[in-house]
């Protein structure tokens, strides 16, 4: 029987699966235009972008969610979400995080096993709970979520932390304890993947954020390490931030677009993708 799970249906067409971040409605009209098959919300981007926060667990569930909301009610792409430590280590928390996101229209999301408030994934001096806690908090999301196929990704940091053996013990807890796939974080050899794959059962992740521990492998050289999953959370808004500095540098500094004008999207591009002209009233 075919799952209903879409990113597992999706790895039978397309192996790695790129999985691109969109920090807004908008940017989900483009990651589609660009062909892309599944998006993610980036804890980070909502903290970052909405909010100008740094990301170490300062947003709330809801705002997440209302994000969620808005990307899910203009494209029928999958979403991953970033829920971060799942907003509190207790069952009933986890629950409610699973909850509110399903309704709010995620296909899926990811829990980390950092300790809050938690870190960037590519710094240093991050801690992590107990394999035992953090395979509680995973049963606890999976007798939570009322849709059947929703995709409970489970991040691990135990990498920079622990070492290869005992990542792969709590990573193969969190598989039995019902984890669809894992996202494996702060890895920096292709040989580290390959590994790690070979000895899960279920897709595995691998986070190509830019200026990080993770080089920036290229699409063949991942396919060769076998991993199911390529993720890039916050592309697109970094290259959107250095354009609006640039932006509103020269438009300060000369007075005017003119040199930069030929660089923006246009009026009719945007009205394009909008579909702006079916939907006048």
């Amino acid at each position: 029987m075919k799952s209903v799970d879409p990113f597992k249906d999706l790895l039978h067409t397309e192996k790695p699966l790129q999985i691109v971040g969109v920090i807004n409605a908008l940017c989900a009209l483009l990651a589609a235009r660009a062909g892309f098959k599944a998006i993610y919300l980036s804890g980070a981007g909502v903290a970052n972008a909405d909010f100008g926060l740094p990301d170490i667990g300062l947003t709330s569930l809801s705002e997440v969610a209302e994000q969620t909301r808005r990307i899910v009610s203009v494209t029928a792409l999958p979403l991953l979400v970033d829920a971060d430590t799942g907003w509190g280590d207790h069952a009933s928390a986890i629950a409610r995080t699973i909850t509110v996101l399903e309704r709010a229209g995620a296909a899926g999301l990811h829990l980390e096993d950092q300790v809050w408030p938690k870190r960037c994934g590519h710094l240093a001096g991050k801690h992590i709970i107990s394999k035992a806690m953090m395979v509680d908090k995973i049963k606890a999301a999976v007798d939570s979520c009322q849709r059947k196929g929703f995709h409970l990704m489970i991040r691990t940091d135990a990498l920079a932390v622990e070492g290869e053996s005992k990542t792969l013990e709590r990573i193969q807890a969190y598989v039995e304890a019902g984890a669809s796939s894992i996202f494996l974080e702060g890895v920096s050899r292709l040989e580290t993947y390959s590994t790690f794959v070979h000895k899960i059962s279920v897709p595995v992740l691998a986070n190509l954020t830019e200026f990080g521990k993770t080089p920036l492998f290229t699409i063949k050289e991942m396919e060769q390490t076998g991993v199911s999953m390529l993720l890039y959370p916050l592309s697109a808004f970094r290259m959107m931030n250095q354009a609006a500095e640039k932006t509103y540098a020269v438009i300060r500094q000369q007075g005017s677009q003119q040199l930069i004008i030929k660089d923006m999207q246009t009026r009719q591009s945007l009205y394009d993708l909008l579909d702006y002209e079916s939907n006048l009233p």
